[in-house]
């Protein structure tokens, strides 16, 4: 065998290793979402139930999951919403009319790289004493206050690698700052818009520490209702398959859905 085929083999042998090692984590909790109740336990482990178990969803679903993925999207789509109504015309402001230049980009950033779990504490004591804990409002903030900086900082970049000229054609036209805004350079940045909604929905969805602290019996996202699937004397591991499947499900499709501007907005100006 040549040189090139023995390295071609070790190349794709990787790969095909690095994508069953990533990939195993979601197939073992397919698989045990469908498993009946005995076989959790056995061993050797059961890798394919021997009949598909399909109650564990709607009993997931009954037991919380479906208020925990009710809650989840409209926490996390608010917060999306809200990153980009408010980052956008600010990454264009700094981009276009340098406001505060660098310093203040590199600030904004750095408050996305402050720790979450150190502001847990002095929010929740001004937020019980606004009245904001469980509610939300509450959690939508929270959210919104660290995915602002990253929509920012991504969308800086995309709007400097927009060509002036297009804007200043619109200029000599006539039209105002905000009409280029919303007519040229929105339809522009589209693909960076597409990855920022998609990560700050995710940022929000998936999160743990902020949905456990500021959740009560009236606000429940999806990721505390499957730790509560966990209890004393027992545990749902059908149920907490069944949810975490459930929890996967809806990132997973968007993703696949906004594929092609997701692929383009990661290559462009998010490079940066």
């Amino acid at each position: 065998m040549s040189k090139r085929v023995i390295l071609d083999f070790l190349k794709w042998g990787a790969l095909i290793g690095f994508v069953v090692l990533f990939l195993f984590p979601f197939f073992w909790i397919l698989s045990s979402s469908l498993k009946g109740r005995g076989e959790f336990f056995t061993r050797p482990p059961v890798w394919f139930p021997a009949h598909l178990d399909w109650s564990n969803y709607p009993d997931s679903l009954r037991r919380g999951a479906l208020k925990g993925l009710t809650d989840s999207f409209i926490i996390a789509f608010s917060s999306m919403m809200m990153s980009l109504l408010l980052g956008a015309p600010a990454a264009y402001a700094i981009a276009r009319f340098q406001v505060g230049r660098e310093n203040l980009a590199f600030w904004i950033l750095s408050i996305r790289m402050f720790p979450a779990i150190a502001t847990i504490l002095p929010l929740f004591v001004i937020f019980r004493f606004v009245g904001l804990v469980d509610s939300y409002a509450g959690l939508v903030l929270c959210y919104t206050v660290f995915n602002l900086p990253f929509a920012i900082w991504i969308l800086k970049g995309f709007i400097e690698d927009l060509p002036r000229e297009i804007e200043e054609a619109a200029k000599v036209d006539g039209a105002r700052p905000f009409q280029i805004f919303r007519l040229i350079v929105i339809p522009l940045a589209a693909p960076g818009l597409v990855v920022v909604a998609l990560f700050t929905f995710i940022f929000a969805w998936n999160d743990f520490a902020y949905a456990v602290i500021f959740s009560g019996s009236k606000v429940t996202p999806l990721p505390v209702v499957i730790a509560q699937f966990a209890g004393g004397h027992e545990i749902l591991w059908g149920q907490i398959s069944a949810a975490a499947i459930l929890a996967i499900a809806p990132a997973l499709l968007i993703a696949i859905f906004l594929q092609k501007y997701l692929t383009r907005g990661l290559t462009m100006g998010a490079v940066k």
